[in-house]
C-alpha cells in the first residue's frame, strides 16, 4: 500500500529533451561543418564561401542578441559598416597588418556597442529597436560627411597583406581558411556563451525579466554585456568582409544592412544555433546567383521571408529541431 501510495503522489515529469544527446548532436554538426569548410574551397569559389561566413558570422552574432537576449535591434549595420572601415583605413592608410587592422575595427565596433548599448538598455520593445535604428543611421550619416571613409567612393583597394607577415592573403584559397578560422572561433565562441550559466540567464530574462529581476539578477547588465558581445562579434564580422572584398563602402552601415540580417536570421531560425548559418547561406546565395534579376532579388527575398511566415515561423532549422526533436 505504501508503495501504490507513492505511485500516486509522485508528480509527473515531463518529457523534455535529453541534454546530452542535444550535445553529442551539436558536437557532430560543430565537427560536419568544419569538415565541410574544409574541402569546400576545392568545389565552390572561395570569394563567394568567404562571403557567406563573413555574413553568417554576422548573424550568428545578431541571433545571439535577439534570439537568447530577447533584444530587437534595427541597427546592427552600424557595427558591421563602422569596423569595416577602421580595418580598411589602417590597413590601406597606416599599413597595418591585416590581423591588426581587423582587431582594431572589432575594437572599435565594441566600443561603439558599449555606448550605444549603455543608452539604448533604459528602453524596451520598440522602443529599444527604434533607438538603435537611431543611431544607426548618425553613424551613416556620419560615414557619409567624414573624409577618411571616403563618402560615396568609399575605401577602396584595401591590401589584404601577410597573416602575421608570413602566409600571404592576396591568395584566395589561404584567405579563405583564415576567415573559416574567424568564423568557427566566433561560432564555437557563441556556442559556449549559449550553453553557460550567463546564457541561461539570458534566456530567463528574455521569457520573464520581471521574475529574472526578482530573483536578483541585474537584468539592465546582462542585457549590456550581451548587447556588447553581439557587436563586437558583428565588428569581427565586417572587417573580415572588408579584408575579403578589399573595400568598405556605405553599402555596409546602411539600414537595409541591419533588415539583411534580420532576414538571414529569421529565415534560418531565430534562437537556433545552427539556424543563421542556414539563413546567410540561402540570401547570400539568392543574391549571388539571382543578381542578373536586378531588383526583382529583393522582391523574392520578401516572398521567401512571407513564406517562411507562414509556413514554418520557427525557421528552416527551427522546423528540422521539430522533426528531429533536438533543439539544434
Amino acid at each position: 500500500m505504501a508503495n501504490a501510495s507513492a505511485v500516486v503522489e509522485s508528480p509527473v515529469a515531463p518529457v523534455l529533451p535529453d541534454a546530452n544527446s542535444a550535445g553529442r548532436l551539436h558536437r557532430r554538426v560543430i565537427i560536419g561543418l568544419a569538415l565541410v569548410l574544409i574541402v569546400a574551397p576545392f568545389v565552390v569559389y572561395p570569394v563567394f564561401l568567404m562571403k557567406i561566413l563573413c555574413f553568417a558570422l554576422f548573424a550568428c552574432a545578431f541571433n545571439l542578441l535577439l534570439g537568447y537576449g530577447g533584444l530587437l535591434s534595427f541597427g546592427h549595420a552600424a557595427y558591421f559598416g563602422m569596423a569595416s572601415y577602421i580595418c580598411a583605413y589602417t590597413a590601406k592608410v597606416w599599413g597595418w597588418p591585416p590581423e591588426v587592422a581587423i582587431l582594431a575595427g572589432t575594437l572599435v565596433a565594441a566600443l561603439l556597442g558599449l555606448v550605444f548599448g549603455a543608452l539604448a538598455i533604459r528602453r524596451q520593445g520598440i522602443y529599444f529597436a527604434m533607438i538603435t535604428l537611431a543611431l544607426a543611421q548618425m553613424v551613416f550619416f556620419f560615414s557619409v560627411q567624414a573624409k577618411f571613409t571616403g563618402g560615396e567612393d568609399g575605401i577602396q583597394a584595401v591590401p589584404r597583406g601577410r597573416l602575421l607577415g608570413v602566409l600571404n592573403l592576396g591568395d584566395d584559397r589561404a584567405l579563405y581558411y583564415f576567415v573559416a578560422v574567424v568564423f568557427m572561433a566566433g561560432l564555437l565562441l557563441i556556442y559556449r556563451v549559449i550553453h553557460s550559466p550567463f546564457g541561461q540567464v539570458l534566456k530567463a530574462i528574455r521569457d520573464n525579466e520581471p521574475r529574472a529581476i526578482s530573483l536578483g539578477f541585474r537584468a539592465n547588465q546582462y542585457k549590456l554585456l550581451v548587447f556588447v558581445l553581439s557587436t563586437t562579434l558583428a565588428g569581427l564580422a565586417g572587417a573580415t568582409k572588408a579584408i575579403v572584398f578589399q573595400l568598405a563602402s556605405l553599402t555596409d552601415v546602411n539600414w537595409t544592412m541591419s533588415g539583411e540580417v534580420v532576414l538571414m536570421t529569421l529565415v534560418g531560425g531565430l534562437g537556433t544555433v545552427f539556424g543563421p548559418i542556414l539563413g546567410a547561406i540561402v540570401i547570400v546565395s539568392m543574391e549571388n546567383y539571382l543578381a542578373s534579376l536586378g531588383a526583382w532579388v529583393t522582391v523574392i527575398q520578401g516572398i521567401v521571408f512571407v513564406v517562411c511566415v507562414l509556413l514554418f515561423r520557427e525557421g528552416i532549422v527551427g522546423l528540422f529541431s521539430r522533426w528531429l526533436k533536438q533543439p539544434l
